[in-house]
């Protein structure tokens, strides 16, 4: 694996590791209503659809490795580009549930 790549695998790991640290002990209310935590969430998104892409351009074969990396970027994107319409509640479902997935697809190509 390219240094470059790994760099990038790291950076989603601990942005999701931040992700998980903003939002702890919160639920879907609670996350709404501290404008802190979003847009902490939001930018660690941002590193992790940034991440992927690059990767994209250094290792494209192992990005098929992460399932969904197409959205994700595209999450990545909205997040920039449409920060006025960003949903909350797909955010929260991103944390939630599609996050783990992506933490351990990753650690998995890391070996971790």
């Amino acid at each position: 694996m390219k240094d470059e790549t790994r760099k990038n695998l790291i950076d989603i790991i601990q942005a999701a590791e931040e992700i998980d640290k903003f939002v702890c002990g919160m639920d879907f209310k609670a996350y709404q209503i501290n404008t802190v935590v979003k847009r902490a969430v939001e930018r660690d998104f941002e590193i992790i659809g940034e991440a992927l892409n690059r990767i994209k351009y250094t290792d494209n074969e192992l990005l098929g490795s992460v399932s969904e990396h197409h959205r994700i970027i595209g999450f990545r994107n909205i997040l920039i580009h449409g920060y006025d319409i960003v949903d909350e509640s797909i955010v929260w479902q991103a944390v939630t549930k599609h996050l783990p997935i992506l933490v351990g697809e990753v650690k998995e190509i890391l070996g971790a």
